[in-house]
């Protein structure tokens, strides 16, 4: 055993996690593979802090109505219901019994709002769309107080880990919900987020989308979105880069004071997609000291046979807007029928072809591990928002996403980082820039 990996043994003794023997701790002698067994996957797994940062809720999250149409025997109620009641084990990808079973401790749920028009009243539509689900959040960690917490701070985070609670984060996708107000920035922290992303399918008011390519409206950011990122930093909110166009996200990371996160992305050089993120990207975030959080969306992960085409033509076909803009009501009786038949559709289609699994997922975490380092690489899912490949389909399932960490030889030091060590201490590095801009303005 060389020196190298005696440093790698110590650290993980230290960090109080079981260590793995030899060169299996080190990164940069990484085997293609090698048997875990559950025990061994298990006792990693529940030493580490495991946190999503990306999962999509719908703002009847929660509802305490639901449970009377339920018991009622309205079908449209118990379908309700079933998606939406976190102490369920129903169809959402993640509640309440499938975290516990899968060992998903924290997940940032998200106050998403599809692009809209630029101007007053779409503004204000998307603004009320995110209060419904910061109010949806709220409601299920007061509703919930024992088993869900409600976490605004890295140390709450921890904290509620240790108290053996399941913990919520909030995070926003989409910063078209602030309009031109940056005061409402400052309000959306009262409620409790802790990242905003500048955009999504769509150029907002912010700066450009990764869509519709080579159409941009701003060149990247906007001079509001330059000064949202200033206000981001001050409040302590982490600036979101996911959904960016390439020359927004070398811009936000250059005009930022703290580092920054792309809260779910994967990476060119493993699958080339607009969604993901270049080599040059990966590198700024690195010197940023941002963290990239791959993703497990299919359509992201390796080529989907076509699927996302196949979906939006779908779509089209059955008049339903196209994903990303702004949705009709959950419970319009003509937009449930169109929605079924489109979910018919895409597992028929899905059913035809080989998908994304977990090792393809990871694939991901290893280019981008090898790249830019262990200290800048996060995990996200975009579950119950399209996220989900074969082996990783829904919060239960969660440890084998370790269990294949473990086979690539990463050791239990390095899990930790990947699973949340990374994204809480760009979210500490957020409050202190945060904390630093008050003192320094108080001095003046």
């Amino acid at each position: 055993m060389d020196i190298r990996t005696v440093s790698a043994l110590s650290l993980l003794v230290v960090s109080g996690l079981p260590a793995i023997s030899g060169s299996a701790a080190l990164t940069a002698s990484r085997p293609a593979s090698q048997e875990v067994t559950d025990e061994a996957a298990w006792e990693i797994h529940r030493a580490v802090l495991t946190l999503d940062t990306h999962k999509d809720i719908s703002d009847r999250l929660a509802d305490p109505s639901l449970k009377a149409l339920a018991d009622a025997g309205d079908p449209e109620g118990q379908r309700l219901y079933e998606k939406n009641e976190p102490t369920v084990d129903g169809t959402s990808q993640v509640d309440f019994p499938k975290m516990r079973d899968g060992g998903l401790d924290a997940a940032f749920f998200i106050v998403y709002v599809g692009q809209g028009a630029l101007d007053e009243s779409g503004y204000a539509l998307a603004r009320n769309q995110a209060l419904a689900k910061f109010d949806a959040i709220h409601r299920m960690a007061e509703r919930y107080p024992e088993e869900i917490a409600l976490a605004v701070t890295a140390d709450q985070v921890e904290a509620a880990h240790a108290a053996g609670k399941l913990i919520a984060c909030i995070g926003i996708e989409n910063g078209y919900c602030m309009g031109t107000d940056l005061s409402v920035i400052e309000e959306f922290h009262g409620k409790g987020a802790r990242y905003m992303s500048l955009a999504h399918n769509g150029h907002s008011q912010l700066g450009d989308s990764h869509m519709p390519e080579g159409e941009p409206l701003h060149g990247g950011l906007s001079d509001l979105g330059r000064r949202a990122i200033e206000e981001m930093n001050r409040v302590g909110i982490m600036v979101d880069i996911s959904h960016a166009a390439k020359t927004t996200t070398l811009q936000a990371i250059a005009h930022s004071k703290a580092p920054v996160l792309a809260s779910h992305s994967g990476v060119d050089g493993v699958f080339d997609h607009g969604r993901n993120l270049s080599d040059e990207e990966l590198l700024a975030l690195k010197r940023n000291g941002g963290v990239i959080q791959c993703v497990a969306f299919r359509s992201y992960v390796r080529d989907d046979g076509g699927r996302s085409q196949f979906l939006e033509a779908t779509r089209k076909e059955l008049g339903l807007p196209e994903r990303g803009g702004i949705q009709p009501a959950e419970d319009d009786p003509e937009m449930r029928a169109k929605m079924r038949q489109l979910r018919d559709r895409m597992k028929a289609f899905d059913e035809e072809r080989p998908k994304a699994n977990v090792a393809d997922f990871v694939n991901h975490i290893d280019y981008a591990v090898k790249k830019i380092g262990i200290d800048h690489v996060g995990i996200s899912s975009d579950f119950d928002g399209g996220g989900g490949v074969e082996g990783w389909n829904n919060a239960r399932e969660t440890i084998n996403v370790t269990r294949e960490l473990l086979a690539r030889g990463y050791g239990a030091d390095e899990i930790q980082k990947l699973w949340s060590g990374n994204t809480l201490r760009v979210w500490r590095e957020v409050e202190a820039v945060a904390a630093q801009i008050a003192a320094d303005s108080e001095g003046r």
